[in-house]
């Protein structure tokens, strides 16, 4: 414990540990919060909650969630395996096979479990089958600025779970360029083999910089290796992008039967943190048997199922999506509203979507700024100061009105202002 007190000491006193905040109360997007570390307290107008419809505060959406509580009870108490399941996990995953227009979907508590037992069923194939042997390869591709739970996934889908239940081939993991087609297609040639079993994992909009993975130009490169897989991590593009709200496949036009017919394999992993006012995730897929493997790898036969309360907020959330095209167009309006303010101010806002990183200079501390607008005109935002370029990170919801805007770009001008000493402009 000493290399860790020790660590854990010099990690508070360079600055380098985060503020913790607990929230007291929550309208909109007003939030009263406390300091932990002092017991102060704010109210603020927050520009950093992933609700970004807005629905975790919906009205018809907090009403499931309690008649769910009272037909089930707060929890289920064990994993699907062994005690079965609700009929709202069924309806949940028949709700996100329509959305995601892929027949098949399997639920997790979350991404990460989901991932990892997605990579230990697919490489490794769960468990052990008499007179059964896998003798092919599976060969990874992802992009080097995946999240975390992508990143974790595939770093361990050589040593994890699947591989103690099965003699399983080994796993080759191959990152590209962050949204360089050019280079997996390079990547591809090099490293495919006539029987590997192929996969790109990508994020379809990345969390800490904003962008849209292209994935027109991903689907010719993995054309001419027919049967690769192409998962869609959607944590932050579902309800987000595309004209209804659908994610990556509605943003670009085309569909997943598209991708099927050009001999792919399209999967997508959806998660109910952002987008459902809720919590979990699920990966659909176009056939039954990908789901089945779910069912039995370690990751889900280990695992409590989803509560009823949280099955059925995301479930009447993805029906509010779906009947309610409006609050992704004022999302989407209110994403496009930011940004040109930004920009008109002299903010440096990298990406295309709601999530809006504006790069910071270096000599610009990014948790001083976020503490000044918190402390000195009651916005809540978050400061990303352990990547490359410090930045801050700003999310746009269908919640926020013009004047919101207005209020956070006039108060990072005079934040700026007083950090900087004049009005320069951010490059990044």
């Amino acid at each position: 414990m000493d290399v860790v007190n020790d660590y854990v000491q010099q990690l508070h006193a360079s600055g380098l540990y985060p503020d913790k905040f607990v929230c007291h109360y929550k309208q909109g997007n007003l939030v009263e919060l406390e300091e932990a570390s002092t017991g102060k307290r704010h109210k603020v107008l927050t520009f950093c909650t992933n609700d970004v419809l807005g629905l975790a505060q919906s009205e018809a959406v907090k009403q499931s969630a309690i008649e769910a509580i009272l037909q089930y009870g707060t929890s289920n108490s064990s994993c699907s395996v062994l005690s079965g399941r609700i009929d709202l996990h069924r309806q949940l995953e028949q709700e996100i096979s329509a959305f995601k227009h892929l027949p098949h979907t399997h639920l997790f508590l979350n991404a990460w479990m989901a991932l990892q037992a997605f990579v230990d069923g697919f490489c490794h194939l769960a468990i052990n089958l008499p007179n059964f042997e896998n003798t092919r390869e599976t060969l990874i591709f992802t992009d080097i600025l995946n999240h975390g739970c992508i990143v974790s996934a595939i770093a361990n889908a050589n040593n994890r779970s699947g591989k103690m239940f099965s003699h399983s081939p080994k796993v080759r993991v191959k990152a590209y360029r962050h949204c360089d087609m050019d280079d997996l297609s390079r990547k591809l040639r090099r490293y495919a083999r006539p029987d590997d079993r192929i996969i790109v994992v990508s994020d379809a909009v990345f969390s800490m910089d904003g962008d849209i993975v292209p994935l027109p130009q991903m689907l010719d490169a993995m054309e001419p290796y027919p049967g690769s897989v192409v998962l869609m991590d959607e944590a932050h593009a579902s309800g987000a992008i595309g004209a209804k709200g659908e994610g990556i496949y509605d943003h670009f036009g085309i569909t997943p039967q598209s991708v099927i017919d050009r001999g792919m394999v399209p999967l997508i992993m959806t998660t109910f943190s952002k987008f459902a006012g809720s919590a979990g995730a699920a990966i659909s897929a176009p056939n039954r048997e990908l789901i089945d493997l779910l069912d039995i790898s370690p990751t889900s036969i280990g695992t409590i199922s989803l509560p009823p309360s949280v099955t059925a907020a995301a479930l009447e959330s993805i029906r509010q999506v779906r009947q309610q095209p409006e609050l992704v167009e004022t999302l989407q309006a209110n994403t496009r509203y930011l940004r040109s303010r930004l920009v008109a101010d002299g903010f440096d806002p990298i990406g295309e979507t709601n999530v809006v990183p504006v790069i910071l200079p270096p000599e610009i501390d990014p948790k001083a700024f976020a503490r000044c607008l918190m402390e000195e005109f009651g916005i809540w935002i978050s400061p990303i100061w352990f990547i490359a370029k410090p930045r801050l990170r700003i999310t746009a919801n269908a919640l926020h009105t013009q004047a919101e805007i207005d209020q956070l770009v006039d108060a990072m001008s005079a934040v700026r202002l007083k950090l900087c000493g004049s009005a320069v402009q951010y490059t990044a």
